[in-house]
């Protein structure tokens, strides 16, 4: 028997499945094949029935899954649960608000609010309405904040009562006929309570007359992320996109209606307020939702929330294995962890000291058209594409000029394609632009609200002349097996807590600091931490404080955005054109210079100078950075 797939253009036998899977390596068991096997399997099934539903849309999917599922728990949030029956009900009510409020399709509302299941009704609501909601950092402040709402030019905006106090400090500076409303308990006098309007709404599902249902390639989200340089930018997510997220995912977690997925991940970011939802909710399974990660906490959580899964970033599971033995850490039933930027060193130490079966490490771009996924739990690999695939997901590594970013070209002025474990930028090929017709949602890009940042992030003749890829900005090498490997992020970003930091907005900040004169930002390794910390070099004059320095930093910037190191420089170093430059920076970092460097201590609440001591105690540990 040889069956024939096709899922979203893909067409695969399992014959070919199975060709790929005997050429994986030996180091595999074959029972890791066939786990392998069965996943790609499921997800390619699973997003081949979504995409042959006609029209059908996650927030459109609401109500079959209340009839189906009933009173079977849906989201549970700290005191608050909503089975599947009251989410579509409380979509509803949002989609019949939105409606009466004048909201009409293609409108915009921002959405500002901590972590709850209340968030997931908002937008699945929203979107049923035929509205894009954009999903504000929580953590923002100030002008970022401001940039990120005035960037989507919103219709309204939403904020949950915990996050009142930085909206209300931008009032003057938002456009006066802007609406708002709170979610929660009132704390500003003239935002009315979007609750108390809520309960006059009815919960039935809404009729083609009360407003027709979006369709696949209307835009559902705006997600944002960092890119490679400046402010945030806002990524145009589909309704298409959310479905095959949601199907992809749940094919290769194998979710069931018996599965409750643990998610403490912002709920603004594609993974923890979409994939960790859309994919279990899809199958009938339940998330269990925390506001934020709390190693303490967290076999608590898992056991007593009777977890079957749970989505991490690679510094959540350190922090786990840092973590002094907890009662709980082998009771739990999980079955699966799954997520990215898990290090190799840490992954062996998850696995065995917590019995975890199995571990799903991807690699995704939230508006890119690259994926890879690590099935096969290859150790410190972020994934592949096999080779029954790779015609149709085709991910390259080309070189790029290590100072400036750029491709490098060959004669014939092609990009060039980086060989067996040659570290070079990760790009995706792209069909179906801006919208596009008849290709899979993965393989589009859908841009971003700034034609301009669209633009950036695609490279056009690279392998042939009338080809297009999507540029990742990350740097990747890959082995000969087909895996790939993380290496570092290019251009002007590095990560850090799971966030991508904009070094030119760090800068900006540190800028606008009386007494700084000039400053550059970038991300430098801290032993026994995941991604790059954030690094100033700085030069004063007379009237610099250090003191003043990390207040002002604190009402500018998030918390992981704010630099870990600021070094104090008589001058610095520029190029031709008068650009900063950071290459002998990062390779000095904060141990290898005679010039002062200040901690940034998040114990006693103020920079320190970095002496030895102060070093040692970074370096082993002893500080939660």
């Amino acid at each position: 028997m040889n069956i024939v797939y096709n899922a979203t253009g893909i067409d695969v036998s399992l014959s070919d499945i199975g060709a790929h899977m005997n050429r994986t390596p030996e180091s595999l068991t074959h029972q890791d094949r066939r786990s392998a096997m069965n996943a790609w399997i499921r997800a390619l099934d699973y997003t081949k029935n979504s995409n042959e539903a006609s029209g059908v849309t996650l927030c459109g999917m609401l109500d079959d899954l209340a009839d189906t599922h009933g009173e079977r728990v849906a989201l549970l949030g700290e005191g608050e649960q909503l089975s599947y029956r009251e989410l579509a009900a409380r979509a509803n009510r949002y989609a019949r608000w939105a409606i009466a409020r004048g909201f009409v399709p293609g409108d915009v509302i921002c959405l500002m609010m901590a972590n709850c299941p209340e968030y997931v009704a908002i937008w699945l609501g929203l979107t049923r309405a035929g509205c894009a909601v954009a999903l504000l950092n929580t953590n923002l402040l100030a002008d970022p904040l401001l940039h990120s709402i005035r960037t989507v030019g919103p219709a309204g905006l939403i904020v949950g009562d915990s996050l009142v106090p930085p909206v209300a400090a931008l009032i003057d500076q938002l456009p006066p006929d802007l609406p708002i409303w709170q979610q929660g308990a009132s704390r500003h006098e003239h935002w009315p309570v979007i609750g108390t309007e809520l309960a006059r709404y009815d919960g039935a599902p809404l009729s083609i007359e009360e407003r027709p249902p979006p369709k696949a390639r209307d835009r559902a989200l705006l997600i944002y992320t960092s890119g490679t340089t400046g402010l945030p930018k806002a990524a145009n997510i589909t309704h298409a996109r959310v479905m095959e997220w949601s199907f992809w995912f749940a094919g290769m977690m194998d979710t069931q209606p018996g599965d409750r997925m643990y998610d403490c991940l912002p709920m603004y970011h594609s993974v923890g307020g979409l994939v960790a939802i859309g994919a279990l909710l899809v199958k009938g399974g339940s998330v269990l939702i925390r506001g934020r990660f709390s190693a303490s906490r967290f076999w608590d959580d898992v056991v007593d929330g009777d977890c079957t899964i749970f989505q991490y970033i690679g510094e959540l599971c350190r922090y786990l294995a840092i973590s002094p033995p907890h009662p709980k850490e082998r009771l739990h039933r999980l079955r699966l962890a799954c997520g990215n930027g898990l290090q190799g060193d840490v992954w062996e130490i998850v696995q065995r000291r917590f019995a975890i079966p199995r571990i799903l490490e991807f690699y995704a771009a939230t508006e890119g058209s690259v994926s890879l996924y690590n099935c096969e739990g290859k150790v410190g690999a972020i994934g592949r594409v096999p080779p029954f695939l790779a015609h149709r997901f085709p991910v390259a590594l080309i070189r790029c000029d290590p100072d400036t970013g750029t491709p490098l070209r060959d004669a014939a002025g092609f990009c060039i394609a980086c060989g067996p474990d040659e570290v070079g930028e990760a790009i995706g090929q792209v069909h179906g632009l801006a919208h596009g017709q008849g290709q899979s949602p993965a393989r589009q890009f859908d841009g971003y609200t700034d034609e301009r940042a669209s633009a950036a992030k695609l490279l056009h003749g690279v392998f042939t002349s009338d080809d297009c890829w999507y540029r990742t900005g990350d740097l990747m090498r890959k082995d000969a097996s087909g895996y790939f490997y993380f290496v570092d992020r290019s251009g002007d970003t590095f990560r850090w807590k799971g966030e991508n930091v904009s070094t030119t907005e760090v800068a900006a900040a540190i800028r606008a600091f009386p007494g700084v004169t000039e400053a550059v930002v970038f991300g430098v390794t801290v032993p026994g931490h995941e991604g790059r910390a954030g690094m100033a070099a700085i030069t004063t004059d007379a009237t610099f404080d250090i003191t003043g320095l990390r207040a002002h930093l604190s009402a500018t910037l998030p918390g992981y955005a704010q630099p870990l190191f600021v070094r104090c420089s008589r001058a610095l170093d520029v190029t031709g054109t008068f650009k900063l430059v950071k290459g002998k920076l990062v390779e000095e970092g904060y141990m290898n210079t005679d010039d002062p460097v200040w901690f940034n201590d998040r114990v006693s609440g103020q920079f320190v100078i970095c002496d030895a001591g102060v070093l040692r105690s970074i370096n082993e540990k002893t500080l939660r950075l």
